[in-house]
Order: C-alpha cells, then sequence, then structure tokens
C-alpha cells in the first residue's frame, strides 16, 4: 500500500475508534453500561449524561491527545524513542504544586468542591510550568539538548522528593494526592474540557509547523543546522508547546503514565512516516488510548471505579515488555 495512503487509513481507523468509544463512555454510568435511549424524556437522564458523562469522556479524549502530542515531541526533540512528555520535571512540579495547596488549605478535592478543584488545577499548572522554567535555567537556555535532558531528569528526581516530603510530614493529605498520582478524569467538567481544547490547538500549530525541523534533527544537530535549522528556536518552540500541552493535561488528570511514552511506538508500528504525520496520528493515539482507559475504569468493577492511571500503566507497560522482548528475539 501506498505509504500516503496507509497513513490516511490509521487516521480514519483512529478517528472511527474515537468516535465508538465516545459513544460507549455517554453509556456508561455509575452501575456499568447504561444506554440512554434517543426517544427518553427524562430530563434527569439527559442532564446526566450533558453535565456529567459527555464533557469526562471528551476531557479524556482531549487529555489523551495532549499527551500523546507532548510524547511526539519529547521523543522527535530529544532524539529518543523513551522519551516521555514528563521528561521536564513538569510531572514532579504539578505533584508538589497539589502537595503544597493541600498543606495550606487541609482539603480533599471532593470534598471542598469546585473551588477547591479550580484551585487544584491552577497549583498543578504553575508547578509544571516552575520545574519546566527551573529545568531550562539549569540548562542555561536551550542550546544544548544532552544538558537539557539531563536537567529534566534532576529536577524531576529533586521536586518527586520534595513531594514525598511534603506527604510525610502531613500525611493527612495522602489520600487525596493518591488520586492525583493515580490519575483520574472523574473531576473534569465542561471548563476543563475548553481548556484543554485551547491547550491542544495551540500545541498542535508549532508542533505542525516545526515537524521538518523534527525530520532534519534525526539527522543529527550538525546536519539539521547545516540544512538551515535554526535550532534554538526551535527549540524554545517546541519545548513551549510541550510544557503546555503536558503542563494542561496533568492539570486536569493528574499523572497518567505511559500515554505519552507509548502512542508514538503504537503510530510508528503501524506506519512507517514523517513527523508531520506522526505528530497528528500520535495526537490521535494518545486520545484512544486514555479514553479507551477511562471507558475500562469506569465498566470493569461497576459500580466500583479504577483509577485510569492504573490501567494505562498496566497496559502501556505490558505493550512496553512485550516490545521489548520481540526485538530482543
Amino acid at each position: 500500500m501506498n505509504p500516503n495512503a496507509r497513513t490516511a487509513s490509521v487516521a480514519a481507523g483512529l478517528v472511527a475508534v474515537s468516535v465508538l468509544l465516545l459513544l460507549l463512555g455517554l453509556a456508561i454510568g455509575s452501575t456499568g453500561l447504561e444506554p440512554l435511549r434517543m426517544g427518553s424524556q427524562d430530563p434527569v437522564a439527559w442532564q446526566i449524561v450533558w453535565d456529567i458523562r459527555l464533557p469526562r469522556t471528551l476531557g479524556a479524549w482531549v487529555a489523551g491527545m495532549l499527551l500523546g502530542l507532548g510524547g511526539a515531541l519529547a521523543q522527535g526533540l530529544f532524539r529518543n524513542p523513551l522519551a516521555d512528555p514528563y521528561l521536564l520535571g513538569s510531572a514532579s512540579g504539578a505533584s508538589l504544586g497539589v502537595a503544597l495547596l493541600l498543606t495550606l488549605l487541609g482539603i480533599a478535592p471532593a470534598a471542598g468542591g469546585f473551588g477547591a478543584r479550580l484551585g487544584m488545577t491552577g497549583a498543578a499548572f504553575v508547578g509544571a510550568v516552575l520545574a519546566v522554567l527551573l529545568t531550562l535555567g539549569l540548562a542555561r537556555g536551550v542550546q544544548q539538548t544532552l544538558r537539557l535532558l539531563l536537567a529534566g531528569v534532576v529536577v524531576g528526581m529533586v521536586l518527586g522528593a520534595a513531594s514525598s516530603l511534603v506527604m510525610l510530614w502531613v500525611p493527612e493529605i495522602m489520600r487525596a494526592m493518591q488520586a492525583f498520582m493515580l490519575g483520574s478524569t472523574g473531576f473534569l467538567g465542561w471548563p476543563a474540557v475548553a481548556v484543554m481544547a485551547c491547550a491542544l490547538l495551540l500545541c498542535l500549530v508549532p508542533a505542525v509547523t516545526l515537524s521538518r525541523a523534527l525530520d532534519a534533527l534525526t539527522l543529527g544537530e550538525a546536519s539539521a543546522a547545516s540544512l538551515g535549522v535554526s535550532l534554538p528556536w526551535v527549540r524554545a518552540a517546541l519545548i513551549a508547546a510541550l510544557a503546555l500541552s503536558t503542563g494542561a493535561a496533568v492539570a486536569q488528570v493528574g499523572l497518567v503514565a505511559f500515554i505519552g511514552l507509548v502512542s508514538p511506538h503504537l503510530v510508528r508500528a503501524l506506519v512507517k512516516t514523517t513527523h508531520g504525520a506522526l505528530v497528528l496520528l500520535a495526537t490521535l493515539m494518545g486520545g484512544v488510548l486514555l479514553l479507551a482507559a477511562d471507558v475500562l475504569a469506569r465498566w470493569v468493577l461497576a459500580p466500583q471505579e479504577l483509577p485510569v492511571g492504573v490501567l494505562t500503566a498496566l497496559l502501556g507497560g505490558g505493550y512496553l515488555l512485550w516490545l521489548m522482548n520481540r526485538s530482543g528475539r
């Protein structure tokens, strides 16, 4: 099959699976599969669908797309197939921000209502952005990719240790922090969907525009520079998109593992293409993966609900182990 035709077929397949999962997400309630009949006149049932199920389902889809996009950018920018969106310390910074907020307020998001949840979202986003800025400061800008990578690892470890110390000093916040660190889509509403959708559009513009620069970077930084790529400007724009996509997703759904890492790998397993198509396909793949995990989390043990981050870790880790075993053979 022609590569372009194969890329188009993969994109169409991901869109079709997304639509099916969106419909399935609308049909799953607190007790499992509860399809709403189109002719139903029950206003309460429609309100549940519109105000709870639909924003949660769309939010999971958009958050997954943000993480898939971040994974594609991280792996292309650092030329490392093991890079993920949390590489610049954003996840640890978000965790520390939430831990400090809970320590100051002494409340859990469920007990504090919408205001507390909004505060957690803001704290997580601010923490993620400050962590990325700290990484950039330690790396002395974006001129050296290896230095930036090492700085991100160090910042992630230090801020992760700081979050653990805060939880050790104030054990009352551990339960609320557990929900954030395991990942949850249960608090998503229309404002969260709107914020993530805007962030996705803002991140897609530089990601698609600079996809040719990512193709050039696969040849090495010296070769990319000889081809006319302005490496400092490209790095700055892509890191800004990476930080925004990761921070927006983490602030709304918590620390969801493996989506950003696995999505580009799955796309490469399906089709060999340039970064222009890879960025878009990995974005769609991330949405499919997180939405599928959200549907399973609500459905498997209904009326109980599994943390969506646990499912993504199990499924993503299992896939990577299988991939490593296959490569070893």
